[in-house]
């Protein structure tokens, strides 16, 4: 496994240019998962750390990617237990740093771990350079939850959500933004040796498929979550056979 290591500097973040201030509110979390040391491979245990993506914001919880992920992998000879979640609509990279802290999960370990987040340093428009180090930091931490074992870690990409109808058309602003913030995220990732599953192009499909938007115009649907679990389960899969 290669070691991040991360230089804290400095760094001013821009204001919001929509948002002013979020509040934090406490981690969503299923805490189902009560063991504090991982389980034998047919009693899986999975975190999934995240936003409103990972929480599966305007749709029913069965529909979120960590809960379809579970099912999909029980239909293929699995046995994994409901996900561990850490995710609230609107937190940046910061708040999700700040709420794993406060979590009560440490020093419980994964069996495997997914990661989504900074779409919010984006649309705060929160500095990359705050990004690059905060992301790093919370990589390492799902990589110590998995055991330290990089290949039970799966990053997924930021969906860009400047093709819904909540962007106004403001794609062409939006999408090259993501853009940046989703290869300092791969970049990342690939240096550490996890998983990378690139959702982005997915979510590019809802500009001309209204059926992959949710009720609010905004998130996923249960669709377009479907299609990211498409590709994600066999990477886990694989990874959980070694």
């Amino acid at each position: 496994m290669k070691t991040l290591q991360i230089i804290l500097i400095t760094l001013a973040s821009l204001t919001g240019c929509t948002k002013k201030t979020v509040n934090k509110p406490s981690a969503t979390t299923n805490t189902t998962n009560s063991n504090t040391t991982m389980t034998t491979v047919d009693s899986l245990n999975y975190l999934a750390l995240g936003d409103s993506y990972t929480i599966g914001e305007a749709v029913p919880q069965s529909q979120s990617y960590p809960y379809q992920l579970v099912n999909s992998l029980n239909t293929h000879s699995f046995t994994v237990k409901p996900p561990t979640i850490i995710a609230t609509t609107g937190w940046t990279t910061d708040d999700l740093i700040d709420a794993i802290s406060k979590s009560s999960i440490h020093p419980k370990k994964y069996d495997f771990v997914t990661l989504l987040i900074g779409v919010n340093d984006q649309y705060q428009q929160l500095s990359q350079d705050n990004y690059k180090i905060k992301f790093a930091e919370v990589l390492n931490t799902a990589i110590t939850f998995a055991n330290g074992d990089t290949s039970k870690v799966f990053v997924l990409s930021i969906p860009d959500y400047g093709v819904t109808p909540f962007a106004s058309g403001q794609d062409g602003v939006i999408g090259p933004q993501i853009d940046q913030f989703n290869a300092i995220n791969k970049s990342i990732s690939m240096a550490a040796d996890v998983n990378y599953l690139d959702i982005t192009a997915i979510s590019r499909l809802a500009a001309t498929n209204p059926t992959l938007i949710a009720p609010d115009g905004l998130h996923p649907s249960g669709k377009m979550y479907m299609l990211w679990v498409n590709l994600l389960e066999p990477m886990v899969a694989a990874r959980l056979k070694k």
